[in-house]
């Protein structure tokens, strides 16, 4: 059952974070766009929420389940249908890339939704997913604070190893991962690999 709740009642608050967070929003949008297709490439954002990311990635299509966030993301200009990651909505190989940015750990089935995923991807497209690393401070912060939080009360976190396990065995190739958002460096910093980023990115391929 999607986990729409919290982002009907406070999706103001979600934007919110986005403006009092815009150095951590930048790092996160940056590690994305280090992945992302040359060229022109028509994407997907699963979980598009308010547009955040899809709006300034050049991405115009989404899902989302909340009508609330949906409505925000479609006064950015994107073009936003209800559903779920695990049915999505879309014809075989239709997008050259789908984004996933902390939507994974709101998924009932990330298996299924990385399945739906690579069948709406083109031959040679690709998905990446951005996360909380839940081996990082901020992943155990979170899990910490789960209970009294607005929107992680019902999130489930990853490692890195995890999601590139998940990836694999719906048949994707992973070809890159970068992490932002490391204790102690700028916040512009990013550096391949896992296990120091709070933000953690991974790319992988059809």
């Amino acid at each position: 059952m999607p986990k729409t709740h919290p982002f009907d009642q406070f999706s103001e608050a979600y934007d919110a974070w986005f403006e009092d967070h815009a150095a951590l929003y930048e790092a996160e949008l940056n590690a994305v766009r280090r992945f992302l297709p040359p060229g022109a490439f028509r994407g997907l954002e699963v979980g598009v929420g308010s547009g955040k990311f899809a709006a300034p990635l050049g991405i115009r299509t989404g899902v989302e389940p909340s009508e609330k966030m949906a409505a925000k993301a479609r006064e950015c200009g994107i073009e936003v249908f209800g559903g779920t990651g695990e049915d999505l909505p879309f014809p075989d190989a239709c997008f050259d890339l789908v984004l996933m940015v902390t939507t994974l750990c709101f998924l009932d089935d990330p298996a299924l939704a990385f399945r739906e995923a690579r069948r709406v991807l083109r031959p040679g497209g690709g998905i990446i997913v951005g996360f909380v690393d839940k081996e990082s401070e901020l992943g155990k912060k979170y899990l910490r604070e789960s209970a009294q939080s607005r929107f992680y009360g019902e999130a489930v976190f990853y490692r890195a190893d995890e999601v590139l396990t998940l990836l694999e065995d719906a048949g994707f190739r992973p070809s890159g991962m970068n992490q932002t958002l490391i204790p102690g460096k700028a916040l512009k910093t990013i550096c391949e690999g896992s296990g120091k980023g709070a933000f953690v990115t991974i790319k992988a391929l059809k």
